[in-house]
């Protein structure tokens, strides 16, 4: 069972990045699924939510309208599309499986700067 982020990196302001997070090892259309993030010396804070199906999505005040959630459970992956990035969304992104038991993967970093 686990979740394994990727898609990281170093992005200029303005730039995109688009992140994944595959999940292994559990029926994954049955949960919901999110993005977090931890800024260095900030609280992991809440990015995006995604429905199991898909069908609902919920976005942090921050980040609504330039990041984008989404899924696809035949692949058992969940994205997060980044645009117009800021430099204040450096910080390493987690993928949560919502429900019980808690499960998160590694963490991705993702630098925006020039």
């Amino acid at each position: 069972v686990q979740l394994v982020e990727s898609g990281g990196g170093l992005v200029q302001p303005g730039g995109s990045l688009r992140l994944s997070c595959a999940a292994s090892g559990f029926t994954f259309s049955s949960y919901s699924m999110s993005w977090y993030r931890q800024a260095p010396g900030k609280e992991r804070e809440l990015v995006a939510v995604i429905t199991s199906a898909g069908g609902n999505t919920n976005y942090a005040d921050s980040v609504n309208g330039r990041f984008t959630i989404s899924r696809d459970n035949v692949k058992n992956t969940v994205y997060l599309q980044m645009n117009s990035l800021k430099s204040e969304d450096t910080a390493v992104y987690y993928c949560k499986r919502l429900g019980w038991p808690t499960l998160w993967g590694q963490g991705t970093q993702v630098t925006v700067s020039s």
